[in-house]
């Protein structure tokens, strides 16, 4: 009797395993394809709005267009290209919606400084297109040199002491500039930078270490009081005193701003560690609570409240709450589709180049326009935390969610405050307004976050062979 070789018989779990492994294994290319489809798209609409700006003022097109619209192309398709080798996995969103963002920021920019009359170096847009450059090369960096981002984790102090410091370099002296806000340093006399910027990306690796540590402190252990468990002194204590540090830049740097967005972004990923809603409502209570003495001892926050509420009285319309209406009038010039392009007059408002480069976009793209530069500052937002919450592991959740929060809390805070909707502080608007130190910081973020996700999707990826 001849014994026949029969075929091993395939299990159906061992087919769905192999047929999972192989869709994994197409993934990165498809991303990328689809990041560059999205890439390539923000590139078109970058160009364009450089050259209807052009036609808008001049009413014919310079050749300086290629500059503005190619400069942020190069820099935007030299990342890609890195990324399709050291991070296939990359979230394809992020990276198209900061480049397409950056540019508007540029392309407007170049606009104000048509009618100001602002040429070469003197010129806003061309230190635009300098620091966004220096912005991608730090990205680059990032994405280069930080192949784990895990290994932050074992820095988490030295990261907060670096935040700190950096919150503090204003106040050495030779260091300080004579601004409205003493938080600016001034590098050589050459050129002026706003370490806080940084040292929010030094805080969030700080907290998100800090809370891997205390998690279960926080959320088990403590005095039952009111309703709800209250942790220990030990861990209740660095709470309490990043509400301190709030306050203590409000009143010796005299920037609202930077006070709220750093504790914002600490309750933001409490919340995220622990899952207690107590902890939200807490932090409005002490946001609150800081605010209204503010208001009251601090001339300085008084002011803003002042101009805040009563900002269309003819007293403070001449004076004090002068920038705030004239951008309240250049977005209701620009109605619902927008003066367009180089069409509009948004220079009749003082800066708005940086604090109110969003009134200035918003009157010559109207609400429209407006609507659809909140919609991808909304899906960037969305991108960064549904990266975080497909992580693995707590740092990088608590990480990617921060920084991610950090971005949307400024945009709120700046667009609340120039439409007065909140008081309005001294924050950039992200990747739009004019500065440096918030493009380096925010391309920055973009790399961190890069980073994750390419290890959030590439960790459960099965190797076959």
């Amino acid at each position: 009797m001849t014994a026949t070789a029969t075929e091993p018989e395939k299990s159906p779990t061992t087919d769905t395993t192999v047929m999972r492994a192989l869709r994994r294994l197409r993934v990165p290319q498809t991303q990328r394809n689809r990041e560059l489809g999205l890439l390539v798209f923000a590139l078109i609409v970058i160009a364009a709005a450089v050259a209807l700006v052009e036609l808008g003022t001049s009413g014919t097109l310079n050749p300086q267009i290629f500059v503005y619209a190619g400069i942020p192309a190069a820099l935007a398709i030299t990342l890609h290209v890195v990324l399709r080798f050291q991070a296939r996995d990359a979230d394809p969103f992020v990276l198209p919606i900061a480049t397409l963002l950056t540019g508007l920021g540029i392309a407007e920019i170049y606009r104000i400084d048509i009618a100001n009359e602002q040429q070469g170096w003197d010129a806003f847009s061309a230190k635009q297109l300098a620091w966004a450059a220096i912005a991608t090369a730090g990205a680059l960096a990032v994405v280069l040199l930080l192949r784990n981002y895990r290994v932050l984790f074992r820095y988490t102090y030295i990261f907060g002491f670096v935040g700190i410091g950096l919150l503090m370099l204003p106040f050495v002296p030779g260091l300080g500039t004579n601004q409205n806000a003493n938080v600016w340093v001034s590098v050589g006399g050459l050129f002026t930078f706003q370490p806080g910027e940084l040292a929010k990306i030094a805080l969030a690796i700080f907290f998100a270490g800090y809370l891997v540590r205390t998690r279960e402190s926080l959320t088990s252990v403590g005095t039952r009081f009111l309703g709800m468990t209250w942790p220990r002194a030990r861990e209740l204590g660095p709470l309490l005193v990043l509400w301190l540090i709030s306050l203590g830049i409000i009143v010796l740097q005299r920037d609202l701003g930077t006070g709220l967005l750093i504790f914002g972004m600490f309750v933001a990923m409490l919340y995220v560690a622990t899952g207690k809603t107590s902890w939200v409502l807490i932090g409005v209570v002490l946001v609150a609570t800081g605010a209204f003495f503010a208001s009251r001892v601090l001339p300085y926050v008084g002011a803003r409240f002042n101009n805040w509420l009563d900002a269309f009285n003819p007293e403070l319309m001449d004076n004090s709450s002068f920038q705030l209406v004239q951008g309240i009038f250049g977005l209701a010039q620009g109605g619902l589709i927008g003066t367009g392009l180089g069409r509009g007059r948004p220079y009749l408002t003082p800066v708005a180049e940086s604090d109110y480069i969003f009134p200035s976009l918003g009157e010559e793209l109207g609400l429209i326009g407006v609507f659809a530069i909140l919609a991808l500052y909304m899906v960037f937002a969305s991108r960064g935390i549904r990266i975080g919450v497909a992580g693995q592991d707590d740092f990088g959740k608590l990480l990617a969610v921060g920084l991610s929060f950090t971005i949307a809390l400024q945009v709120f805070i700046m667009v609340g405050g120039v439409t007065r909707l909140i008081p309005l502080t001294g924050l950039t608007t992200p990747f739009l307004a004019a500065g440096g130190s918030s493009l380096i910081a925010n391309w920055l973020i973009v790399a961190v976050l890069l980073r994750i996700s390419d290890a959030v999707r590439s960790r459960p990826r099965v190797v076959i062979g």
